[in-house]
């Protein structure tokens, strides 16, 4: 069976590569500034052809190139994992400033929370050479949540009190995010009196 990406694969790879060492330039910049690396950790991948046709599937869209690369925009998908909550919207607004690529959605769910707790900043980039690139910024509270909701997958395996585990998840993730407000205070106290001192 031929490729869903057919021969778009070696330029995907390329263009998610360009955007991976435009990420590293603007956590360089950072580190110097802020005398530390702002993300704790940053991965990319290129949807797997199982996934790509599964989702072609679920949304109704025949399984072909055209639908994996032009109506479905998450084929190149990066996340990127920052310290603190002010770094997540610094990297936003360094990714909103290039030239070679345009916003096409954006979706904050850290401001306008998800039912179920889930928090992260969603953006849909194009590249100058027509790819979609899906960018996840979220802080290591909001991924450790979803990382952890995800492995609980309790719509499938629990029969029993399904708004009981609902409401625990929400309150969990409530209390990561006050944690999140907490840390970036604490270091927002630590480098006003940095700059004091020096």
């Amino acid at each position: 069976m031929q490729s869903i990406y057919e021969d778009h694969l070696p330029e995907m790879e390329a263009t998610m590569q360009r955007f991976m060492e435009r990420i590293d330039a603007c956590r360089h910049q950072m580190k110097e500034r802020l005398g530390m690396d702002p993300v704790e950790h940053c991965l990319c991948r290129i949807k797997s052809e199982e996934s790509m046709r599964e989702k072609c599937r679920r949304k109704g869209l025949p399984e072909t190139c055209d639908s994996a690369l032009k109506e479905i925009h998450d084929a190149i998908g990066i996340r990127v994992v920052c310290a603190f909550l002010d770094d997540v919207y610094t990297i936003r607004d360094n990714l909103a400033q290039w030239q070679d690529a345009k916003i096409v959605t954006e979706k904050d769910y850290i401001k306008n929370v998800k039912p179920n707790g889930y928090r992260s900043y969603h953006m849909i980039l194009q590249a100058d050479n027509g790819y979609y690139v899906e960018i996840q910024l979220r802080t290591i509270s909001m991924d450790t949540w979803a990382a952890l909701e995800h492995h609980l997958k309790y719509k499938k395996q629990y029969k029993g009190n399904q708004e009981l585990i609902v409401s625990e998840l929400k309150r969990c993730a409530d209390e990561l995010a006050s944690t999140d407000l907490s840390m970036q205070t604490l270091r927002d106290l630590i480098f006003e009196e940095n700059e004091a001192g020096s």
